[in-house]
Order: structure tokens, then sequence, then C-alpha cells
């Protein structure tokens, strides 16, 4: 009876090990992906690039500022017009937000879901936290978000893992009692790196690509989460 007493009571602590989930913003909250490669394509194409939507595809996860430093060297432009492009492109994507953001399907759900759970919440976004409070407040998912932090002016950004590791010291969580949510190849890099459990949401054309393999778990919808893909990843 002692050790059946004792099997339970560490049954019910490996049932608890998740103390917090930190979501991604763009592309895993909000259907901001098309918005970026709307504006970045826009901002190439005045320096007279095209950029394809398979190389687009390829840079997700990054900062706006290593995203154009990335594409001016490969095509060759020059670098000193980099910080001016980096507040028009921003500038671009918050008025493209305000006027056609949409929250990603299962946004609501999963929320919830962690909220009645007791998990704490946190956001660790790539994108500048002026970005981040326009998301929070056009989608009304600011209260669910105890802690959010952005990788803006950290001295690198995703794939990087810093963001992540200050998002879940502000949660004051052991970075291995979180889960997070990530739809990018570079995000879900942050996070492992982070010793982070990761959960991709990958877009519908990548949902199939082998570099998912890296994840601990893959899904195609946030609302396709539930409490026996939770115990797996406990």
């Amino acid at each position: 009876m002692a050790c059946m007493h004792i099997f339970l009571q560490l049954r019910g602590m490996n049932a608890n090990t998740t103390e917090a989930v930190i979501f991604d913003m763009d592309g895993l909250l909000i259907d901001s992906e098309p918005l970026w490669e709307q504006a970045g394509g826009a901002l190439l194409q005045k320096f007279g690039v095209t950029l394809t939507h398979a190389q687009y595809a390829t840079s997700t996860g990054l900062r706006t500022k290593e995203w154009l430093q990335y594409w001016f060297t490969h095509f060759n432009l020059q670098q000193a017009n980099i910080e001016q492009a980096e507040t028009d492109i921003i500038d671009a994507v918050i008025e493209l937000v305000k006027a056609q953001g949409k929250m990603m399907p299962g946004v609501p759900y999963i929320l919830q879901y962690f909220q009645q759970k007791g998990v704490r919440i946190g956001l660790a976004t790539s994108s500048p936290m002026r970005l981040a409070d326009v998301v929070l407040d056009l989608l009304q998912i600011r209260s669910y978000f105890e802690v959010v932090t952005s990788a803006e002016f950290l001295p690198f950004g995703k794939p990087h893992p810093q963001v992540y590791m200050d998002c879940a010291a502000s949660l004051n969580v052991n970075p291995l009692r979180c889960i997070c949510f990530e739809d990018s190849f570079n995000g879900m890099i942050a996070a492992k790196a982070a010793k982070i459990k990761c959960v991709v949401v990958p877009a519908p054309a990548q949902l199939q690509q082998a570099r998912w393999g890296a994840a601990d778990l893959k899904i195609s919808s946030l609302q396709n989460f539930n409490d026996l893909l939770l115990r797996q990843l406990q």
C-alpha cells in the first residue's frame, strides 16, 4: 500500500509538470505572415528585386532587421538602407494588421484551455512591442498573458533562445517546465535551444516538411491540442 501511495503521488507530480505555456505571435495567433510578406516584398521591389514566396518562407521567424540583413546581402543591396527600411516595413505591417489582421483558428480555445488548467501564459515574439500591442488589442486577448516579451532590443533574435529564456524567467518558471507553440522553423530552434518543449503548428503548405521532426509535437491547428497530447509532452 505504501508503494502504491508513492506511485500515485509521483503520477500526480508528473501530470502537473507544465507550469507555463509560451506562445509565438506572428503566424500562430494572428494570420500576419502574408502581411509581412506583402510589406517585405513591396520594400524590396523599391530596390529593384523580387522576392518569391518560396524565398520568403525560408526566412520567417527572424526579426525585421535580421530579415533585411539576410535579403539585402542575398540581393547585394546597400546595407546603409536597412535602418530606414526596417521602420518602413514595421509601419506598413502595423497598418496592414489593423486593416486586415485575422485571428488564427483555435486561439480562443487554446488560451482558455491553459487558463482553465491554471497554467501561466506568456508571449515571446520576434516582432517589436508596438506591433505586439496592436495584435493583443485587436484580437482582444491581452488579459490571458501574464508576460509579453519581444526580441526587438535583444542582441540576437530567434533562432537564438534569449527571448524564450527571458519569457520563462519573467514568468518565474524553469524552462524545463514550460511548453511553447511555434509556427516557424527559426522559432522552433529558439525554443528547443531554451530547453522548452515545442509544439509546432506549421502553415498548411509546410506541414509535411521533414524539418519539423525536431519538434516535440506537430499539429495542424491550435484547436487540435488536447489532454492526451499534453500528457504526451509531460
